[in-house]
């Protein structure tokens, strides 16, 4: 059971436990991808001028080296957080992001610049923060835990959008990694006087018997599926994104303008809707009308790409299509974000949720590497429309594995 004491007669009502555990390791995740995020927009325009930047396909793999990192690293992390405690896993990640961003920092050509990245990837904490995060709440909130580790990214990441020009042009990109250093120290921090004690495990595991049970468990296949299949059709959308709203009128550094209502229209929906739906049982349908808002926003963007940008759809036209879609697009996503990651957890016992969260956190990163490959090889030798089309027929396949999910099967 989780480690929670004084527990209100609501069982959905979270304890004050349970809200200093939600809101710390919210921040924490908070902080580390503000980091990861500041650098985004400006990583290929800056990587290029270092020596040896000429090489676009170096500047792309020294911008993708992290993913790969992660991608490797999550199931070991996450298995040692079922063998040494969460704690001492999310500190050492966290000192090996801040070295690797201290070395990216000071490096003066692109080799030294590729290392760096390698090396900040290798902290790969994901699953050992959310295995506490489940450790410290009840099942009956524990989405909302999750759903507010889902917010601070969400929130960091158009905040990185609004912020990271400006910094860049005033301590540039050197300053970007070391700024993200000192975010990781005060993760450190952070884990260390304001995160609750983590909660004893009842038994050391044998970390293979853990990572077998978990892919041996068709519910947490269709999960690690889902979270792939959601990060591979971000990362393909975003090949294309960026595009339509130049086309539309709306330069580089305003992107944000649409993002931002997008976001925090879709936590408004995300707040009043899902929550009461997994109180009431339908879990399930919550999950399958997310999907198909993911899917409605890949046909929208395919029908827009044909009717051109001077259609109008209704009262919306140009920039109010693609932000109406994109707002179509967050409300699943964001959906997904929450609930995922706490079924997950719901589906083994606690000394196995570090395995769980690792194998389902590399396929999260996995996805990120897919989508951004084959959305590029997609857009290069087809079109943007068929990104979208071939998005939509992997959302369908989905849908269809999403129902055969059964929450009532949930353990913990």
């Amino acid at each position: 059971m989780s480690f929670v004491t004084n527990a209100p007669a609501d069982a959905h009502t979270m304890t004050p436990l349970e809200r200093r555990a939600s809101a710390s390791l919210a921040s924490l995740f908070a902080l580390r991808v503000l980091g990861l995020f500041l650098v985004l927009p400006v990583f290929a325009l800056e990587a290029s001028r270092y020596p040896g930047g000429a090489d676009a396909a170096q500047v792309g793999l020294a911008f993708g080296i992290y993913g790969l990192a992660q991608a490797c690293l999550q199931i070991p992390f996450g298995l040692a957080a079922d063998r040494w405690g969460r704690k001492p896993v999310i500190v050492f990640g966290l000192l090996l992001f801040a070295l690797g961003s201290l070395w990216a920092a000071v490096a003066t050509d692109l080799e030294s610049l590729l290392m760096a990245r390698a090396l900040q990837g290798s902290g790969a904490i994901s699953a050992a923060v959310t295995a506490l995060l489940a450790d410290l709440t009840r099942n009956t909130v524990r989405t909302k835990g999750i759903a507010l580790v889902g917010v601070s990214i969400s929130v960091m990441f158009v905040l990185s959008l609004v912020i990271a020009p400006g910094l860049n042009a005033v301590i540039g990109l050197p300053g970007l990694f070391a700024l993200t250093a000192g975010l990781a120290g005060l993760g450190v921090v952070a884990v260390l006087w304001w995160v609750p004690r983590a909660p004893p495990l009842k038994q050391r595991v044998d970390p293979l018997n853990g990572l077998r049970a978990v892919l041996q468990n068709p519910q947490l296949l269709r999960l690690n599926f889902g979270v792939f299949s959601l990060h591979a059709i971000q990362l393909a959308m975003w090949m294309v994104i960026p595009d339509l709203l130049v086309r539309a009128g709306l330069i580089k550094v305003a992107h944000w303008q649409v993002y931002l209502p997008a976001v925090v229209g879709s936590l408004v929906v995300l707040g009043g809707v899902l929550f009461r739906l997994e109180r009431r049982g339908f879990l399930r349908g919550a999950l399958l009308t997310a999907v198909v808002c993911l899917l409605l926003s890949q046909v929208g963007f395919y029908a827009y790409l044909h009717t051109g940008a001077t259609a109008t759809w209704g009262y919306l036209s140009g920039l109010g299509i693609i932000g109406f879609l994109l707002f179509l697009f967050f409300i699943g996503f964001n959906a997904m974000e929450a609930s995922q990651p706490s079924l997950v957890s719901k589906f083994v016992v606690p000394e196995h949720r570090g395995a769980a969260l690792g194998v389902f956190n590399t396929a999260q990163s996995l996805g990120f590497f897919v989508g951004g490959a084959a959305g590029g090889w997609l857009l290069q030798n087809t079109s943007a429309p068929v990104v979208f089309t071939t998005c939509a027929g992997w959302l369908l396949v989905w849908a269809l594995l999403i129902r055969g999910l059964k929450p009532q099967q949930a353990i913990y």
